[in-house]
């Protein structure tokens, strides 16, 4: 069985609309190189839109 990982060695990234960092999760796995915004709410709101 696999060992557990710390939260604190899993990737991290910055949110294009708050600004927060946040965590790599299980069901970005595979589309974690796509994956901005930290939450739909931060998704929604609309800041960030057109950012590189």
């Amino acid at each position: 069985m696999p060992r557990m990982r710390r939260k604190s060695d899993l990737p991290t990234k910055v949110c294009a609309a708050c600004g927060l960092s946040f965590a790599w999760r299980k069901k970005w796995e595979r589309d974690w190189d796509n994956v901005r915004y930290c939450s739909d709410r931060c998704r929604r709101s609309g800041k960030g839109k057109g950012e590189a």
